[in-house]
């Protein structure tokens, strides 16, 4: 065992959208790429992708859908 800390070690993971209503989780402490804002969600790695999996419901972009 090394000590390194992986990403899915990591305690806690925020959950980031961009303009095309498309979700992603993002290591807490710096700021989101560009296009990409925090939606005030954050927990293990495996809650955010829970809580992604629940409220998007459609994953194609925001411009595809009708």
């Amino acid at each position: 065992m090394t000590g390194t800390t992986t990403e899915n070690d990591r305690d806690s993971w925020v959950i980031v959208v961009n303009d095309e209503e498309q979700y992603s989780v993002w290591a807490p402490g710096g700021e989101p790429p560009p296009g990409w804002h925090t939606v005030g969600f954050t927990g293990k790695r495996a809650e955010c992708l829970d809580e992604i999996a629940r409220i998007w419901t459609d994953p194609r972009p925001l411009s595809l859908r009708d």
